[in-house]
Order: C-alpha cells, then structure tokens, then sequence
C-alpha cells in the first residue's frame, strides 16, 4: 500500500498551499493596510483577506462537473498552476487591484484543491487506510499554517517587513506541486474506468496497490459505475460440506455453493438463508423505522452498524476454518485447475474475445467480455470474475461451483468479497434466459456455537462445536449488463470491459432516493461544521492567550504585538499536530461516527466554560487559565473529529458517477458557511457579546451530535461501491417504512 500513502501525501500538499496561504495573510494584512493607507477603508482591507473565499466559492459552484469532464489529476494541475501564479503575481502586486486579482487566483487554486484531494484520496486508497490517509489534508493543512506562521515570524521581526515577500513565497511551495501533479500523481482509477480506459486504471491499481493481481478490485470499480438499481440483503451460511445443517431456513442443495480448502478432502459449502427466522442484516437490525431511540435513528445507520459489528476479529473462527485464506473465501494456489489463463490472453477454440492487454486504445475493446469459457449450465453458482491479462487464476484463489468448475475469487478491500451468481430469468416473450446478478459478500463474526440461538429455529439447535462462517451478502443486477453477452456464455459474466460505454454524470442521478440521502448527510454535516464554532475560537484565541500572560512575557522578551500576535497563533497550530496524528490513528479503528461522537461532548464542555468564564467574575489569573485550557482541547478535538470528517465522508457516500457533482455541492455549502459565519461574528459580538455567541456555538455542537447519532452511518473499511449500495438500500427502506 505504500503506493497509495505516497500519492496521497503527494496529493495533500494542495491543501499545506492552502493552510500556508490563510495564515501568511492573517500576518501580511497588518503590512499591507500600512502600505496602502487602508486603516480608513475596512472594506478593502477585509476585500483582500475575503476574495480567496470568494474566488474559493466561485471555482466550487463549477469544479465537480468538470472534475467528472477531464478527470481529477487535471484539476490538480490546474490547481498548482493558480497557486504558482497567484503567489508571483502577489510577489509583484504594484496595487491593491493587482493584489486582489491575485488572491482571485488564489481563491480559485484553494477551491480545487479543498474540493477534490479528499475526492482524489478517496478513490486512490485501499479501504484499509482510506480514514488515516484522508486525514492527511488536515495534517499537512496545519503544517502549512505553522510553517507559513514561522516565516512570518522571523520577516517580522526585521526593521522593514515585506509582505510581498511574505505572499509571493507561496510560488515555491506550489511550484513543488505542479511538479508532482504531472510527473509523480496517476489518474484516478475510478474515473478511468467511468471513462472507458481500462488498460490506463489497471496499471494505475496495480502501482497504487503494488501487486499485479487487481482483477477483483477492477470489476468492483465496474461495479460503481451504476447508480440507484435493486439491490436486496441476502445471508450464506458457509461451513463443511459435510456437515449437517438441517434448518428449514436454509435453501434447498440446488442452491449450494461449494468452496474447496487447500487441504485434501477438506471442502465447504455455502448456503444461502431464505427465511424470516434468520440473522438477516436488515431484519435483526433496524430495517424499519419502529427500532431504536423511538424510531428516529436513520434505519441506514443500524444498516451500516450491523456490518461493523459483525466484523471478524484477527484469529477468530475464519482463521481456525480457513488458516490459509487471505479473505473470506480465499483458498490456496496449489489446486489442480481445470483451466488457467496466461497474462497475455490466448482465445480459446472457437472463441474470439480481444482482452485488454492487446494494447491499442483503451477503448476499443468495451464490448467485449473481459474473459470467455463455456460454462456447463446457467445453475445459481456463484461465480467471482477474473481476467486472463488482468490476473491468471494462479494470483487468485479458488472458489468451486456445483458444476465443478473452478473460477477465481477476489477480495475488493475491508473484508469484502465480489462474486457473481448465474441464474434463469424468464425474458419478455415467456422465454427462460440466462443472466446473472452481482453479490457483494462480507463475513460475520458469529462463533459456531451460537448457531443453535442464531440461525435455526426452535428445535433446530446445532452442534456446539459446529464449524461454519456467515456471510452477508448484497445481490444486485450488475451496473453495465449486456443480456447478448450471456448467449456466448462467458465464466466472468461480470465483464470488467464494460458491454457499452458508460455514461455520463446526470441531473437525474442525484434524484435517485440513495444520492439523495447521501447529499442530507454531507451538506448537513458540512454546515453544522461551520456553525459549531472553530471560527470564533480562532478569532478569541490571540485575545485569550494575551490575558493568559503569554502577550506580556513575548513583550519583555522585545518582540512587538504584532510579532507576538503571529507567534500565539503558530503555537495555536502546533497544538493541532499531536491531536491530528492521533485521529490519523483512530480514523480507521474507531470510525469516523465514533470519533464524532466522542469528540463532539468535549466541544460542547469547552465552549460552555468559555460562556461561564465570560459571565462569571473570577480573578484574571484563574479566568486566563480556565481559557486557555477551553481553547486547547476545543481545538484539539476538533482536528481529531469535526475538522477532518466531514470531508471524509463526502468524498465517501456519493457514486461514481455523480460524486464530482455531489462533492462540489458540499464543499459549496462549506464555504457559503464560512463566508456567513466569518462575517457574522463582528455583528454577532457586539449584539449578543462573547458569552452569547459561545452559547449558540454549543448549542449547535449539541445539534450536531444529534444530528450525527440519528444520521450520519459508519463507513470505516468499506469499499466506497459498497457504501454507495448501502445508501441505496438504506433509502428505499425508508422510503417503504414511510410508505407503510
């Protein structure tokens, strides 16, 4: 993975350019308004700190389309290229009306950035680590801002600052970056593949990933070019093929999927669960509004709680099932094989399928099956994809079908599996017809002793000691499904080539009931962010820190107000480190609704102590003390949840092929938030005073934290196809509780 690690710190640099940029001039305005005589004219003066925002907000309304147009690298290039200019133009800036075109392009380089390197980690890392990487915007962020405050600092301090010096040495930062978008950053992989350019998000995947068998997580991107679709929730119970599970709730052998161990003799077999009796996802966790908190808790939320919970511990019954199993349903390479493709695909007799490792454009193959060999019968095997040029089957491990054939299975990351079950459709005219639907899997954690109280009926009990493992599964039709293509019978009907070209981001894709949900829970996370109160903390925080003492110790060490102003606000940063590794840590452990959960109270403490300390009277050593300690912790369990999340998760719950659009619409609430908010404190402050505006801050954390309980699901360790179905189950089974 440390192809991936290193792209996205590559990535984060944009957003260091922007943390760099917001404190160099939070420390060049005090030389420019000098400068320029503006002291008289507030309204420029704040001009020039607002038009970044402005420029920010402007590129944002636009940013997601075009992402979606020409793919994400391109807008980071673009992004580094505003960057270098503006900071050369700052650098010459003869007059204000050149400056303030300056930090337009300024705005516009932030705008990207901010926008689509969450987007961009978010498709380029393993599910694993997506959390801890994509905290890294929030790291590097603050590096920036402490950097930019110490050389600040230091210019400062000399008789004659320059705060053109001070603006323009931004350009060699961003220069750094332009060079790393065009010669170190791929392309997404999910937008290649969007596009059609399969041979391009192979290669991608396999230096980000750093193996050559990415066959799996190839058809799983496929996959997420679909939006909306049925999908339901399905269970297999999978245990020895030899043992008797006789509960009346499991289907018939016709629909048995065998797996074949690396030991000899030793064989599994999968069965899937039909009845209500079950340990169903959604019927034993909340599917209907009826559940906890008196039904106000979003049904998607236990959806998603349900997988996490049921996540398998290291050395649990999988290990002592499979010990050789990389995944759920991994299985040793050293089978006989029935049949076995090279990495240069050669077609089978009387077959004429042109793989992608043909070279040539990329496109010209999206017609074709990724691989093709006659399958025996259309029985309900599941069927996990593979390509010859992608992967042999020698990467992959074995998964046997009850027709006896042996096909690859594949992880996609997070403990999940993808797979495909051939079936029997009965066509328009009467007619049986062969088809398929795709089936994502995902192991539980229930010991075999609790099979009994489980997942057979009364009377039913099992063994103690029976063996088995329990899969949840989510079945839907394949996003680009050719129904010609199961009339040449391919073993991999799930076709990584896409069977038709896919299309385009539409309007009507955002309607879709999941898009829909998904777009409540980040354009409301993102706007509660803004109003909980980092703003007003960040503008009382040099004022706290002076009555603190720390203003008079700085002044007798010769360093004059302004100085001591830019050097607060830089130890202020450095406080922000510490607690952001630790939620780089934490990110992908606990989760991120945890962390919110979690973090959130300690806000809300924080800002209701800064409320008593500004309306009780109390000696200036004890109020100085108890605010500086309010201060730290607000701002170090901010930056370990409400700093970071919320872009996380935006660029977590949205499709494919919508998720340019849906994140530019988030990031554009974020920054009309923070234009409100900036520009509402100075009012808010003299009408309702400190005490007031901290006490609406809390009461919006406390919103916020009931806000994230009922709605916001945990995403840790998923694939971002897999979260998207689950919005998309997860709506629809709102949509049928109200209906009902």
């Amino acid at each position: 993975m440390s192809g991936a690690v290193l792209v996205a710190v590559a990535a984060a640099i944009g957003n260091l350019l922007q943390g760099w940029d917001n404190a160099t001039i939070a420390g060049a305005v005090l030389y420019i308004k000098r400068e320029f005589s503006l002291e008289s004219e507030p309204t420029i003066e704040g001009l020039i700190v607002a038009m970044s925002l402005i420029g920010a907000t402007c590129i944002t309304t636009c940013s997601g389309g075009i992402s979606d147009w020409l793919g994400r690298r391109p807008m980071l290039i673009i992004s580094s290229v505003l960057y270098c200019v503006s900071g050369l133009v700052m650098l010459w800036s003869p007059n204000v009306y050149i400056l303030l075109l300056a930090r337009l392009l300024d705005g516009f380089g932030v705008g990207l950035a901010v926008t689509l390197v969450p987007v961009y980690i978010s498709e380029t890392a393993p599910p694993e680590i997506r959390g801890l990487l994509n905290t890294l915007p929030q790291f590097t962020g603050s590096i920036g801002m402490f950097l930019s405050y110490c050389m600040v600092f230091g210019m400062s301090l000399s008789e004659l600052p320059n705060w053109r010096l001070m603006l323009g040495v931004l350009s060699i930062p961003s220069l750094i970056y332009f060079i790393l978008t065009i010669f170190f950053l791929p392309e997404s992989p999910r937008w290649l593949v969007s596009k059609g350019r399969m041979i391009e998000a192979k290669k991608v995947l396999q230096r980000l990933r750093g193996r050559e068998d990415v066959a799996g997580e190839m058809a799983l991107l496929v996959e997420g070019l679909g939006v909306g679709g049925e999908t339901s929730i399905e269970e297999y119970i999978i245990g020895p093929a030899n043992e008797d599970i006789e509960d009346q709730d499991i289907s018939d052998d016709k629909d048995q999927i065998k797996l074949y161990g690396p030991e000899e003799g030793l064989s599994w077999v999968a069965r899937p669960v039909t009845g209500q009796s079950t340990l169903g996802i959604v019927s034993r966790h909340g599917s209907m509004a009826s559940q906890s908190a008196l039904g106000l808790v979003d049904p998607l939320v236990t959806l998603f709680g349900s997988v996490h919970e049921k996540v398998p511990e290291t050395g649990s019954m999988r290990s002592a099932l499979f010990p050789h199993f990389g995944s759920m349903f991994s299985v040793g390479g050293n089978q006989a094989r029935n049949e076995e493709w090279d990495d240069d695909i050669v077609p089978r007799e009387g077959e004429d399928y042109p793989s992608d490792g043909g070279g040539g454009d990329s496109d010209d193959n999206l017609h074709s099956p990724l691989i093709s060999g006659q399958t025996t019968s259309l029985d309900k095997d599941i069927v996990p994809t593979n390509h010859g040029s992608l992967t042999s089957l020698r990467h992959g491990s074995l998964m046997q079908s009850t027709t006896g054939e042996q096909v690859g299975s594949m992880g996609i990351g997070g403990g999940w599996q993808i797979a495909w079950q051939l079936s029997e459709k009965v066509g328009p005219d009467g007619k049986k017809e062969g088809g398929f639907k795709r089936i994502y899997l995902h192991q539980e954690d229930v010991p075999g002793s609790r099979r009994g109280s489980l997942v057979s009926l009364p009377g039913n009990d099992a063994p103690v000691d029976s063996e088995y493992v329990q899969a949840a599964a989510l079945v839907s039709q394949p996003a680009l499904y050719a129904s010609e293509l199961m009339k040449q019978h391919p073993v991999g009907p799930a076709m990584i080539h896409p069977a038709e070209t896919p299309k385009g981001p539409s309007w009507k894709d955002i309607f879709e009931p999941g898009v829909k949900h998904a777009l409540v829970v980040g354009i409301g996370i993102q706007i509660l962010q803004q109003f909980s109160g980092i703003n007003g903390v960040l503008y009382y925080t040099p004022q706290i820190l002076e009555q603190a003492g720390v203003g008079v110790l700085l002044s007798n060490l010769g360093i004059s107000s302004s100085s001591a102003s830019l050097l607060i606000s830089g130890i202020t940063t450095l406080l922000m480190l510490p607690s952001i590794a630790v939620a780089m840590r934490l990110m992908d452990i606990a989760g991120r609704r945890s962390l919110l959960l979690s973090t959130l109270p300690v806000l809300i403490i924080s800002l209701l102590v800064l409320v008593i300390g500004s309306v009780v009277k109390m000696g200036n050593v004890v109020h100085a003390a108890i605010s500086t300690v309010s201060v730290v912790l607000y701002f170090c369990f901010f930056v370990m949840g409400f700093g970071p999340i919320p872009n996380i998760l935006c660029a977590e719950i949205f499709p494919t092929r919508v998720r340019g659009i849906c994140i530019a619409m988030c990031a554009l609430t974020f920054w009309i938030c923070d234009i409100i908010v900036t520009y509402s404190l100075p009012v808010l402050l003299k009408s309702v005073g400190l005490a007031g505006v901290f006490g609406m801050y809390a009461v919006v954390c406390v919103i916020s934290w009931v806000f994230v309980f009922l709605k916001v699901p945990e995403t840790k360790g998923m694939p971002l196809e897999v979260i998207t179905e689950f919005f998309s189950v997860g709506a629809k089974q709102v949509a049928a509780a109200k209906n009902n």
